[in-house]
Formats: C-alpha cells, structure tokens, sequence
C-alpha cells in the first residue's frame, strides 16, 4: 500500500526466537495521525474552526523547535540581552498538491442533493469522479514497498530474520548442519487507508489494436467508471446513434467522384438537419427537468415560508394569549384586593382600633394561627406534589374497578339504623344530672340570647312636650234582631256547608302537602319501619331501586359511551374533511401557479426557439457566404495559376524566339556582311552613287511622311469644327 506523506505512521516488528517458550509481543499502534482530517474521507470536523484548530495543532505537532542566534549579542549572557531566540522550524511534511480546505461545504450540498433524491428521483448527482491510480502504470513503485534483504543493515539480538534459499542440489548433510532460520516473519503496520478505501474502481487491462482495425469497442474509450459507466439508457442510446451515424457514413459517396459532389453535400445536410433536430429534443428535456426541479424547490421554499409563517404566528398567537393570561390574572387580583379591602372597611365602619383576640383566634379553626393566608407570605404547600399518590387503583379505570371489587359490601351498600331518642331518665323516673345541668345551660344559654338580642326602647320625651291625642270613640254596639224560625234554619245550612267546604280545602292542602313530601315520607318510612314485614318490603324496594339506579348508571355509561365514539367519528370526519378542503385548496393554488410557471417557461421557451431559429438562420447564410468567399477565393486563385502560367509559357516563348530571331539575325548579318564585303570590292563609282541616294531617300522620305502626318493629325479636328461654320454660311473651304 502507498503511504502519504506528511502520516503519521508506526511500525512494529514481532520479535520471535524460535524454540519452546517464545513469546510474541502485540504490535504497538499510534493512538492518533495528525493529518487525518486532509486525507482520510471518514474523519469528520464539525466546523471550520476544529478544521483550523486540526490543521494548527498537525503542524505544531511537526514543528521543530530551534534557536536562531542574534548576531549583535550572540555571546552575551545577560537575560535582557539573549545571545538567541527560539523560534520554530518551518518545515510542512505536506506537499502542497494536496488540499488543505475544510471539506464540510461540498459534503453537505452532497447530502442535501442526496435528500432531494429521495423526493425526486429524476434529479442526477454528479458522480464523484476519482483520478486514475495508474497501478499498472508510472504508480506502480507507490504500492510496493522495498524489498527487504537480510543482513543489509544491523538489526536486534533477539530478531531473526528469514534466509535465502539454499541450492537443492546441495547434499542434505550441509543442510542439516547449517542453523535453521523461520521462514516467515510477523509485522504489524499501521497505514494511512481504511477498510471503506479498499473499494477500488474497475481494472482495465492494456490492449493492442491490430494494425488496419478499428474496434467498435473503442467508440466507448472515453467513458470511465462513474462517467458512463455501468452504461444506462442514455449511453445505450449514444452507441445505437454513433453505430447509425457510422453506417451513413459508410454510405456517403467519396470525395474524390465529383459527379456526387451534390448528392455528398445534400445527404449531409439532411444529417445535419436530424442532429440540429435532435439537440433541440435534448435542449427541451433538459429545460423541463430544469423546470420541474424549479417548480419543487419553489414548492419546498414557499412550504418552509409557511412553515416559518405558522410557526411565527402560532409565537405571536402563544405570546399574546400569554399576555392576556397575565392581564386577565393581574385584574383578578386587584378585584380580589378590592373586594377584601371593601369587605374589611364594612366591619370596621367606624374605623376604631381593636386589639388583637388571641383566644378568639386560637378557638377559630379557620384563623391566621390554624391556615395562615399566601398573601401575608406564608406558603404551607412548598412542594405538595412530592406528597401526592399516585396510585395504579386511583389513576385507572381497572385499576378502580379492581379496587371496588376488593372492597367489603358493607362500603358499597349503605345501611341505615333508626336514631334513638336520647335518654334523660333513670331507670328510677329521675331526672339525670348531665340533663339538668344542659337543661339549666339551655336557659341560660337563651337568656343571654334575650338579652343580646333585646332592642332597647327610646327614651320617652319630657310630657309636657308631647301631644297627647284623644283616643278614638268607640262604635256603638249593634243590636241583633231576633230571627225566625225559617232564618234560623237557613243560616245554620249555611254555617254546615261551610263548615264542608273548609274541611274539603283543608283536606285538599294537606293532600297537596302530602303529595309535596311524599319523597320525606317515603324516606321517614324506610328509615321508622318497625314491621318486620314492611323492613323486608323496604329491602326489596331498596334492593329493587339499587338495582335500576346500577342499571341506569351503566345505561348512560353506554349512552355516554356511544355519543363519545360518535362525537370522535364526526370530529374524525369533520377533521378529514376540513383537511382535504385544505388540501385541495392548497393543491388549487399550486395549480395555477404551476400553471403561471408553465406559461412564462412555454413563453421563454418559444422565445428561446425564435432567437434559435434565428442564430440558426444568421449562421445558414454565413455558411453560404462563406462557402461563396472560398468559391470566389478558389476562383481567384484558379485565375492566379492560368495568369501565372500563362505569363511564364510567354516570357518562355518570347524568351525563345528572341534566341532564334538573334542567332538568325546573326546568322543573316554574317551573310549581308560577307555579301557587303564582296560589293565593296566589287562595287564601281556610280553604283556608290546609287546607294547613297537610295538611303538618302529611305531616310527623308520617310521623315518627310512621317511629318505631313503629324500635321495632318493636328489640323483635322479644326476643320471639322469650321467646315460646319463654312457650310452654314455657304462659303466654299479651301482646298
């Protein structure tokens, strides 16, 4: 295994002696590497503070501590003149390709993008893509260790090493007289990888290609592990389209047949259409993916926003109701001190002074002394929960029907016993002491009440102010006549049906009396039924009532019962209900403003497909442009070439007949010479004469012609403009 540098790293080698009794020591490991927080993916840091605190103590665990002389007092020994200072050595075991940030950031949009997977799967994490180790490659001498030769350097007493083989052919008996040294040794290591890093990606061996072969297989050269591979539908899909665009390939015509040149040019352009097409179907898909990871993060925002607005109100909610709790507390409080001071103001209206009645409280159960009042500031229940019982009888229902059942009949069935009248006599007819004595407290006891209770009477003004009045007269006594017989009997009739209709109403009132209190008499008759007839009929009613009054407790028990099942069924209802109606008016929401969304990204997108359309149809008429440049520049140079070869075939050519025509004239002038020669020497006077007017003549004639021309030339344009004038004027031009 390779080691990083800058690790921590401890070795230690099983010290064995071969022989009986040898012991083997446990390999001694560090407790701790101080770069683990850089190099090892398992090592995890809160924050980036414990990153730097790690990274500070890593690099002051490596420091070396020296001294730096001062050369102006390097020989003084003075303590305010130090001859050097301690300083640490600058030495970093990491070399600085590796990276010493705080790796939190990337781990936590890793694990955020991870969660979102869940909700989302359509949504891809980029691959964590890992560097190629190259084992087999330039790495190799990083993942094996130097092999270690016996004897190469001093090693301890107590060590043995394994020796090389010996020469199989060597006899036996050298062997065995040579000391036997283990064949293996035992060392214990502690490296810098896990168990997690062992997982290595796939080997992929080296290959030939054949020469004059393409492997299909190459095409998927460029994907690697994590980066296309294992393949998926998309990669699929990239082969079947790179095997396609093979097979047109192999049916377009060649370059070097120019009769189908246009057919080349069109099969490519129809190509070019299908991949312009193509890009245009993946630019869409990946726009609706973008579109719809938007539309779920502006989902799970706007959900954390009412979150955050729930939870904001239901804190405001909470804090004003706690302030009205307060409030509403607060004035309860001064009612109750206001109505305390009115009632103790109506006692003492006077507002005298009284002395504190220490025998009247101590005989009042319910004074200061007895239950002292909170508000004076004496608290008697401090901790009163610690005393309260918390029974499985009394805090359950089976526990209290259980408890009901253990109970003896005598707590449950009340049974009650005629009062007897309290004796006052003796067995002798006397009076008892205790009874007089109660008697005589009775009397003295009302007396005093008399007394308390007795209104004192005015006091009568002086006589002589006051009016006497005169007593009313009396009436005078009437005078009743004798009656007669008949009168008599009459007034008698009348006397008796009286007499009936007093009794019938008398009757009617204590009947309606008895009706009233039939109840008190019912009871007076249950608990005064001297007849053991009518006790056993009172405990048969009164078992017989036990019984309906159990029977209507369990009657409303059920009643109960059921209406609290029904009233959790329609709460159930009513709560699924209300939520769907939420629910469906959250979802309705939602959809209009998925909606919206969908119309402004379907309005960007057409959008979009008008600017792309229109970079597409700017850079068709480029390429026919520039197609026409390199068709004119062709063209051009095509001209360039047949001017440049036509010039050098003409400069050749007259170049050529300029040699001909000179060697010709030569040739000629050798000739005319040798011929002038052989004239001259032949030639007579006159015959001189001859020549010397015929050159004089080809020399001025010439001349002469040459001049009239001239002439001529420069007069024409004259006579053209006057020889109208003349004509006009009908004179005649001159010859």
């Amino acid at each position: 295994m390779p080691t990083r540098p800058g690790t921590s790293m401890s070795f230690s080698v099983t010290q064995t002696v071969p022989g009986p009794g040898s012991a083997r020591v446990r390999p001694a490991m560090a407790p701790a590497r101080a770069f683990d927080f850089l190099y090892d993916p398992v090592h995890t840091l809160s924050s980036e503070r414990d990153h730097a605190k790690a990274a500070g103590r890593a690099r002051l665990g490596y420091a070396q501590l020296r001294n730096v002389p001062i050369f102006k007092t390097m020989f003084s020994s003075l303590i305010h003149y130090p001859g050097y200072n301690p300083r640490f050595k600058g030495k970093d075991p990491m070399p600085p390709f590796i990276d010493r940030r705080w790796r939190g950031r990337a781990q936590q949009r890793l694990e955020a993008l991870q969660q979102l997977t869940v909700f989302q799967p359509s949504l891809q994490i980029p691959q964590i893509v890992y560097e190629d180790p190259e084992v087999t490659g330039r790495n190799r001498y990083k993942y094996f260790e130097r092999p270690y030769i016996p004897f190469s350097q001093s090693f301890p007493l107590n060590v043995i090493y394994a020796m090389a083989k010996t020469d199989p052919y060597v006899h036996s008996s050298s062997i065995s007289a040579r000391q036997q040294y283990p064949i293996s040794r035992t060392v214990g290591t502690q490296t810098d990888y896990r168990d997690g890093e062992a997982q290595t990606d796939p080997y992929s061996p080296e290959y030939i290609v054949p020469q004059g072969s393409i492997p299909e297989l190459l095409t998927l050269a460029t994907l690697t592990w994590g980066r296309g591979l294992p393949a998926g539908l998309a990669e699929v899909e990239m082969i079947e389209r790179a095997r396609e665009k093979r097979i047109w390939e192999s049916t377009l015509p060649p370059l070097n047949d120019a009769s189908q040149v246009v057919k080349r040019r069109k099969m490519m352009d129809d190509m070019e259409r299908k991949e312009w097409a193509f890009r245009e179907q993946e630019i869409e898909k990946l726009q609706e993916l973008r579109l719809e990871i938007l539309k779920k993060l502006l989902k799970q925002r706007e959900e954390k926003q009412n979150e955050v607005d729930v939870s904001r109100l239901d804190a405001h909610w909470f804090n004003r109701q706690k302030a009205k709790e307060e409030r509403v507390k607060r004035i309860r409080h001064e009612h109750v001190k206001a109505i305390r001071r009115l009632v103790a103001r109506g006692k003492n209206v006077e507002g005298k002074l009284e002395r504190q009645d220490v025998i009247k409280d101590y005989s009042d159960f319910a004074s200061q002394p007895y239950g002292p009042l909170s508000r004076i500031g004496y608290f008697p229940d401090n901790h009163s929960e610690r005393f309260v019982v918390k029974s499985y009888f009394l805090n359950t229902y089976e526990g209290l029907l259980e408890l009901e059942a253990s109970l003896p009949d005598s707590t449950t069935q009340l049974q009650t016993k005629v009062p007897q009248p309290k004796v006052m006599t003796t067995k002798d007819g006397f009076i008892k002491r205790s009874a007089r004595l109660e008697m005589e407290l009775s009397q003295v006891h009302q007396v005093l009440l008399a007394k308390k209770n007795k209104i004192q009477e005015p006091k009568k003004p002086l006589r002589f102010l006051q009016k006497v009045p005169k007593p009313v007269p009396r009436p005078p006594t009437p005078m009743l006549e004798t009656p007669s017989t008949r009168e008599e009997e009459i007034e008698m009739a009348v006397i008796f049906l009286q007499k009936l209709i007093r009794g019938r109403a008398i009757q009617n009132m204590m009947f309606e009396g008895k009706e009233k209190r039939l109840e008190l008499i019912r009871e007076l008759r249950t608990t005064h039924a001297l007849q053991e007839d009518r006790q056993l009929l009172k405990k048969a009613e009164k078992q017989v009532t036990l019984a309906l009054q159990r029977q209507r407790d369990l009657h409303e028990h059920k009643l109960s019962q059921i209406e609290n099942h029904l009233a959790w069924i329609e709460g159930r209802a009513l709560v699924n209900m209300f939520d769907f109606l939420s629910k469906e008016l959250v979802r309705l929401q939602e959809e209009r403003r998925i909606h919206a969304f969908t119309m402004l990204g379907e309005r960007q997108r057409r959008i979009r497909e008008a600017e792309e359309s229109g970079r597409r149809q700017v850079e068709e008429r480029r390429r026919r442009e520039e197609d026409e440049i390199f068709k004119q520049v062709v063209k051009v140079h095509q001209s360039t070439v047949d001017s440049y070869l036509e010039d050098i075939i003409l400069n050749s050519m007259e170049n050529t007949a300029e040699e001909q025509a000179r060697e010709e004239i030569q040739k000629v002038a050798v000739e005319i010479n040798d011929i002038a020669y052989e004239m001259e020497s032949r030639r007579t006077y006159l015959q001189s004469e001859e020549i010397v007017a015929e050159l004089v003549y080809s020399f001025l004639i010439p001349e002469v012609e040459k001049i009239s021309v001239k002439e001529k030339g420069q007069n024409e344009p004259i006579l053209r403009a006057v020889v109208p004038f003349w004509l006009a004027e009908g004179v005649l031009p001159p010859p």
